[in-house]
């Protein structure tokens, strides 16, 4: 099924770290808003390609030991295999969207905050370590269950 909003509008509303608004299978399009002085945090994504468009605030992303300024109007292609992060070194939220191909989260899921992303993660490395591979659907069902105290996943079924 498709999917069409004003994708702008739509971010710049958005006050979660992170919000799966479309899921299909080969990309993901993804809300994010870092607090000033909050990063995404250094990752790397092994097979997963990422595009994130800026659309409110200012901040640095290091793609790679190469750190660049970012404001609205900037998009930032991370191939597979780049070491990356995000910090928001402004004011105001640092609201973007992002684009996974393939998927990288699963279909409906917000996390209010860094923290709380950090410890699903967390679980998730837990229960498949990265030399596991796990489809979405498989870790949410697995996952959800299981969440700590505090901790939700707003998952549709």
């Amino acid at each position: 099924m498709g999917f069409s909003i004003d994708i702008v509008a739509t971010a710049k509303e958005n006050a979660n770290f992170r919000t799966v608004v479309s899921t299909g299978p080969n990309a993901q399009v993804v809300l994010m808003s870092i607090p000033p002085g909050g990063e995404i945090g250094v990752e790397t994504h092994a097979h997963v390609d990422q595009v994130l468009v800026f659309v409110e605030g200012s901040g640095t992303a290091t793609l790679d030991g190469d750190a660049r300024p970012v404001r609205p109007d900037t998009l930032v292609h991370i191939p597979a295999g780049t070491r990356h992060n995000v910090v928001n070194d402004g004011p105001t939220d640092l609201r973007l969207y992002t684009i996974y191909a393939p998927p990288q989260h699963a279909h409906g899921t917000i996390h209010r905050t860094k923290a709380e992303a950090d410890r699903i993660l967390q679980i998730r490395n837990e229960k498949f370590p990265p030399t596991m591979k796990c489809a979405g659907s498989i870790f949410k069902n697995l996952l959800l269950a299981e969440l700590p105290a505090g901790v939700q996943m707003q998952v549709p079924d």
